[in-house]
């Protein structure tokens, strides 16, 4: 599990990495969850795949709540 938190920043930074080359912010979740994805077939359960994806859409979906959370905290459009 320790891997698995390791690469959630990971995915973060390229993500945004990827929208400041122009990437289209719409595509940003999508991107993750295709870099966890990755991750978790070859870095984290290379010999069990299925675990590996799971792997990868738990640290995908992570990392797009760990961007868009601290964002909303600090939008001040937003209505209480």
């Amino acid at each position: 599990m320790l891997d698995d938190a390791i690469w959630i920043p990971v995915i973060t930074g390229l993500v945004e990495l990827f929208k400041d080359v122009g990437f289209p912010k719409r595509f940003a979740p999508l991107l993750a969850l295709t870099f966890g994805v990755i991750a978790g077939l070859f870095y984290t359960s290379p010999h069990d795949p299925a675990g590996g994806v799971l792997s990868g859409v738990v640290m995908g979906l992570a990392s797009v709540g760990l961007y868009s959370g601290p964002k909303n905290l600090t939008n001040t459009g937003v209505k209480q």
